[in-house]
């Protein structure tokens, strides 16, 4: 199966592992002893990478799979799959 977020995957990717980058920059950080709150802003910085990654990949599962599922018997299963998931996404 192919997955709409796939024409932007090289991009999804390149977002990932700049936030990879971000991950090991904090652990060299605490491994330093650096100041608490330069920390924590670097931890934020990665949440809100991330968070603009799951909200780029839920748009492509929207306009995909979902509007897919919507013209077929599946729609009602569709749409509490995206409930659940958008859930899941928005816990703290």
């Amino acid at each position: 199966m192919v997955y709409p977020y796939g024409e932007n995957k090289e991009a999804l990717q390149r977002r990932l592992r700049r936030i990879e980058g971000q991950v090991r920059g904090i652990q060299r950080m605490v491994e330093e002893d650096k100041y608490c709150v330069d920390i924590l802003d670097q931890i934020s910085a990665v949440r809100a990478a991330l968070d603009k990654v799951g909200l780029h990949l839920m748009r492509d599962h929207i306009k995909g799979c979902v509007a897919e599922a919507v013209s077929t018997d599946q729609h009602d299963a569709k749409v509490e799959e995206l409930v659940d998931v958008v859930g899941k996404f928005l816990k703290t």
